[in-house]
């Protein structure tokens, strides 16, 4: 069982999005049973909302499906329960590190480490922009299922 946390600021716009892409993928490659994939915040400002309508519309867009859930902040338990956490930028990798207290197993990466081209993931919440999130987020999804493959941690 491979256990994914994706991370952002609030847990309403990226995190979430990334959270359902990828549970999407592996719906669709029929391996769902052999991930639990979940979503969280580094602040506290989003706590209890649910998926903002950007990301909402954008998901619906896609045929991607998107249930009603509630924002939570990241905790130190998280960091023993997933063997991933994946960030959306480098503000969310220094806030998690206030968090965690430091990554002693090197479980944190950013979304889109394993692309061609690194970098962060812009938060829509302020560009409002959720289509060039979600060609990141759907880019940092299929490289890092790549990246599970090559690694040997899942064969399909």
């Amino acid at each position: 069982m491979i256990k994914i946390l994706f991370i952002c600021h609030g847990n309403i716009c990226r995190s979430p999005m990334a959270e359902y892409v990828f549970k999407d993928m592996v719906r669709k490659l029929n391996i769902e049973d052999r991930f639990i994939i979940e979503s969280a915040a580094t602040s506290r400002e989003e706590i209890g909302n649910d998926v903002h309508r950007g990301t909402r519309r954008k998901l619906a867009e896609e045929g991607i499906a998107c249930p009603s859930r509630h924002a939570r902040q990241v905790t130190k338990r998280d960091y023993e329960s997933f063997d991933y956490l994946l960030i959306m930028d480098e503000n969310n990798r220094r806030n998690l590190m206030r968090i965690l207290g430091g990554d002693p197993e090197h479980k944190v990466y950013g979304m889109l480490d394993w692309a061609k081209r690194p970098r962060d993931i812009a938060d829509p919440w302020y560009t409002g922009n959720f289509d060039i999130t979600y060609d990141d987020i759907r880019e940092g999804c299929e490289t890092f299922l790549e990246h599970l493959k090559v690694t040997g941690e899942l064969y399909i």
